[in-house]
């Protein structure tokens, strides 16, 4: 029983890097090359492509999606943890209409209010630049709520309440006492913050016009030369582009998983 379970984990293992792995074979193609067949031996054009990549802005644009997606991650997982521990442990009025609002919130498609959100953006003056797409994570509907059950779930209001006799301040119970409680949450979410941030096109797209700031997901689309379009180099730059989101995923993939599953039992 237990080879049959470990053949089927490799089999769909394999299934799911198959896609990567015929991503980096397309990337050692001639443009052209490519649609003769399915790709899977690699071929003599890597170097080539990878120049064409390097020739133009690749680093800075590459620059610009970690800082976007770094500036993401640290604005949503704060104003999520802070939303979330407020709902969560303090009892206020309005308290379970805000709940409720943030589950509203979460049924609304994003693309509903892009119109709105980029005038603004362009009123606060940040138009054209990286600010509008790190500044939509301070708003994220699913990360309060993820962190609002996180929180409620995880930790124990008695040992709040024993901080708060002991005369210890709101901050420091939230730092010491707190945020080390719900680590595996906040693991969760900055997994989930970086790789949504990383590969977000559309707002990159409709917010920034300068070929300077752009992400990578919008450099990609754009990637060869005026009447021809360069699968072969985009294949490279997309392997690259891939390398921190699995970096990311590996190194959290067990806080990951076991801040998606915190509080299932309880629940």
């Amino acid at each position: 029983m237990r080879i049959v379970k470990w053949l089927f984990i490799g089999a769909i293992t394999v299934i799911s890097l198959f896609p990567f792995y015929v991503m980096i074979m397309m990337s050692t193609y001639y443009s052209e090359n490519i649609f003769k067949g399915l790709p899977l031996i690699p071929s003599d054009f890597l170097l080539e492509n990878l120049r064409t990549v390097f020739k133009t802005d690749f680093l800075r644009v590459y620059a610009n999606s970690l800082t976007v997606s770094i500036g993401s991650v640290v604005l949503g997982v704060l104003t999520s943890t802070l939303i979330g521990y407020a709902v969560a442990k303090f009892q206020f009025k309005l308290r379970n209409t805000l709940n409720y609002f943030i589950i509203i919130t979460m049924m609304v498609p994003a693309q509903v209010g892009l119109i709105g959100y980029i005038i603004e953006m362009r009123h606060m003056g940040f138009g054209n630049t990286l600010m509008p797409v790190i500044l939509t994570w301070s708003a994220w509907s699913f990360g309060a709520f993820f962190m609002v059950q996180f929180i409620r779930d995880t930790v124990p209001g008695e040992i709040l309440e024993c901080a708060r006799i002991d005369g210890a301040s709101e901050p420091r119970i939230f730092f010491n006492i707190a945020l080390p409680l719900i680590k595996p949450g906040i693991a969760t979410l900055s997994t989930l913050v970086f790789l949504w941030s990383w590969n977000n096109y559309l707002l990159p797209l409709v917010t920034i016009n300068n070929a300077k700031s752009f992400t990578l997901p919008v450099f990609i689309s754009t990637l060869g030369i005026v009447h021809r379009t360069d699968y072969g180099a985009r294949m490279a730059a997309l392997a690259m582009a891939t390398l921190p989101v699995l970096i990311v995923f590996l190194i959290g993939s067990r806080t990951f998983i076991k801040g998606i599953t915190a509080g299932a039992v309880k629940g």
